[in-house]
């Protein structure tokens, strides 16, 4: 093992990482989507998700002061 004057002496003051051969970390916690349940009236109106989220986005963009800004 070396000591830690040895150690001080093969660290680069700067390294410099590639990150483009980096990987996704598998062991990261990793967010499920929100399930919701509609009622039979309104899914008859949004037949998928995206429906869904397109009428949640027009209305949180009409509603004054709302941190809402939708992603581009």
């Amino acid at each position: 093992m070396k000591n830690t004057e040895e150690t001080e002496q093969d660290m680069l003051p700067e390294y410099n990482f590639d990150y483009s051969k980096a990987k996704i970390n598998r062991f990261a916690i990793k967010q499920a989507p929100i399930t919701v349940t509609l009622d039979a009236d309104i899914a008859e109106v949004f037949k998928d998700s995206e429906a869904v989220n397109r009428a949640l986005r027009a209305i949180l963009s009409a509603l004054p002061n709302t941190q809402f800004h939708e992603k581009t």
